[in-house]
């Protein structure tokens, strides 16, 4: 399944982002002790990922059943006019010859995990398709058409984000390694409206409180946050970890701008790397007048939801016949035997984010405020089809939507998914 997928991929590049900071603590001053609304600290984090998940997590990611990705990057921005598309060279991505995708892979099968499993699902699907043949007959078309709409209507309502359609024509496969995530030149007025639209809009925030730094709020002086921080504190629990959420979700994106960052164009042959002045100024406590130091905390608190969403699904994967499959067979096998491990190693964490102090109100109160989390997520994903970058818009629905479609910070533990 594709979050299942997507999902370490964003473990993965949290834990690069994590790994990243260590050469960069010093400029984020502060960047220590307990993270809020947890029992976690920043230095244990920093131990176990370092340690334990990052090393295994690079080797995982190269594996071909988490390195092809299909996407559809030609779908409208369903908000405002998409005139903002990228010219330059670097926001564009190369997509994958069918030729090159494993064949477990381009066919589907790694929905389905096992090659035994997708013959014996091949023949019921098969039978089921004969047997519905019959009564689809006797349809009018425009009924066909009006079932496929409710279908499609009921199978939307559990999802945290509108799910690309792998089958549409506009649907590419591109390989991940080949298309890192990283410094596009992509940045303006567009990408601000971008993140604009996904703080102001869907972070249960009122039009009044303006976020510190936001360079389309309206002069507030010498205004520090504070009245931003009032407000923030004064949530509850789960609109917090919202929050918290997205702007972590936001520190990482940053982070790997500035791990992949374009040093010298090198005659026709560009050189990539860290840069640290660029690091300073988006991170940096003077620069950012002590803001940074919150968002990189933010961006622990998330690494933390990830490693408790990954333990929690370990049981099924765990099991026997449960495959990684791509028809290779030796590929599969030390894919899914890295995964283990990776799984053992996020089990035994002894530091948890404790979900079971989320919706634990009202039955009728926690079931209404995980619907608007639910559509608040799903608005955010739609939000990722107005970036203009192409390279930025394939890793923004990488990381956004299978995210929250894995399961999400809401449900994921509960549900048990990644």
């Amino acid at each position: 399944m594709p979050g299942d997928r997507c999902s370490l991929w964003r473990t993965a590049f949290l834990a690069i982002s994590l790994f990243g900071l260590l050469q960069s603590r010093q400029i984020a001053q502060g960047l220590t002790g307990v993270l809020d609304d947890c029992f976690c600290d920043i230095e244990s984090i920093d131990v176990f990922n370092n340690f334990k998940i990052f090393p295994l997590m690079q080797k995982l990611i190269d594996r071909d059943f988490f390195r092809y990705y299909r996407v559809n990057l030609k779908r409208p921005c369903p908000f405002w006019p998409d005139d903002s598309h990228c010219a330059i060279k670097d926001c564009q991505v190369e997509p994958c010859p069918e030729s090159k995708i494993p064949v477990g892979i381009k066919s589907g099968n790694y929905n389905k995990y096992s090659q035994a499993a997708n013959t014996i699902r091949d023949i019921k699907e098969c039978e089921q398709a004969h047997e519905l043949g019959a009564i689809n007959s006797t349809l009018s078309n425009q009924s066909k058409e009006a079932f496929e709409d409710w279908a499609h209507h009921d199978d939307a309502q559990d999802h945290f984000c509108g799910l690309d359609d792998e089958t549409s024509p506009d649907a590419e496969y591109v390989d991940l390694r080949l298309n890192p995530e990283r410094y596009t030149g992509y940045k303006g007025p567009s990408a601000w409206r971008v993140w604009n639209s996904i703080y102001e809009e869907n972070c249960f925030k009122p039009r009044s409180v303006y976020r510190p730094l936001n360079p389309l709020a309206p002069s507030r002086g010498d205004d520090d946050g504070e009245g931003f921080y009032k407000w923030l504190e004064g949530l509850c629990l789960e609109k917090r970890v919202f929050y918290r959420l997205i702007s972590g979700l936001h520190s990482s994106i940053n982070i790997h701008l500035c791990a992949e960052n374009l040093l010298d164009e090198g005659w026709g042959k560009p050189i990539w790397g860290p840069n640290v002045h660029e690091f300073r100024r988006r991170f940096g406590s003077a620069e950012t007048k002590g803001e940074g130091t919150r968002w990189l905390k933010n961006l622990y608190f998330l690494y933390l939801i990830e490693l408790r969403a990954l333990s929690k699904v370990a049981p099924y994967f765990e099991r026997a016949f449960i495959n990684l499959y791509t028809g290779n067979s030796q590929e599969d096998s030390i894919t899914k035997e890295l995964l283990l491990l990776i799984f053992n190693e996020t089990k035994a964490f002894p530091m948890h984010f404790d979900e079971s102090s989320m919706f634990a109100g009202h039955k009728m109160e926690a079931k209404r405020l995980k619907e608007e989390f639910r559509l608040h997520f799903k608005n955010i994903s739609r939000i990722m089809d107005c970036v203009g970058c192409s390279k930025c818009r394939l890793w923004g629905t990488l990381q956004v939507c299978y995210y929250w479609s894995a399961g999400g910070p809401p449900n994921c533990c509960a549900r048990g998914a990644l």
